[in-house]
């Protein structure tokens, strides 16, 4: 599994909102009794699973600010509240949520956190 380090290409890749970046994992091309299943039937399927690479900031909070004037020209900073998921989870999701993406040679899924149903979160998945 690859992650974003200072020399790769994936720190160029900027996700928003509450939006993750996931690699998916090569589903099972066969059955248990050795049928080898076509890509179309395995990348159909409902629930799909794969890498965190990337996550977005979250999502943005309303600001209030009451002891400013409401006409004042501020610079306003926007605040989020974090995503659940974190760099490296192995994620199941819905498929039908998914938009696949094709970068630098490497597919990818972009979901809605609110598409991923699970996360494990361990150090030795790699």
């Amino acid at each position: 599994m690859i992650g974003v380090s200072k020399d790769n290409k994936l720190k160029k890749l900027i996700v928003v909102g509450d939006k993750v970046l996931i690699r998916p994992k090569n589903p099972k091309d066969k059955t248990n009794t050795g049928l080898y299943l076509p890509p179309t039937i395995t990348e159909k399927e409902e629930v799909q699973s794969g890498y965190i690479v990337k996550v977005g900031p979250g999502y943005p909070l309303p600001s209030f600010s009451q002891e400013e004037e409401p006409w004042k020209n501020t610079e306003e900073k926007v605040k989020y509240m974090p995503l659940q998921a974190e760099e490296g989870d192995l994620a199941i999701y819905l498929q039908r949520h998914a938009i696949e993406i094709q970068y630098e040679g490497e597919k990818y899924v972009i979901i809605p956190q609110t598409a991923i149903m699970l996360l494990e979160r361990a150090e030795d998945l790699f």
